[in-house]
């Protein structure tokens, strides 16, 4: 099947290069390519992470206001 699809110039040349290398064409590089990549089982691929939710209450330090940063600089660089 002939299909158009748009990749990277750097990525392309590359490529190119490589399959000329091995004698080979572009075409067959990115089907084995895409075979390569389509084979790993699922258990390979990224998995969703679940970031924690804090569950700590209460708020800004009496005093401090977050729209000056001075008050921010005193608290964090007190001892």
């Amino acid at each position: 099947m002939r299909t158009t699809i748009r990749i990277n110039d750097d990525l392309l040349k590359r490529a190119k290069k490589h399959a000329a290398d091995q004698g080979r064409t572009l075409t067959s590089l990115v089907e084995d390519a895409l075979v390569l990549i389509l084979s790993k089982p699922k258990s390979s691929q990224r998995k969703r992470v679940k970031l924690p939710v804090s569950k700590a209450t209460g708020g800004v330090l009496p005093g401090i206001d977050l729209n000056r940063s001075s008050d921010l600089e005193e608290v964090m660089n007190a001892p």
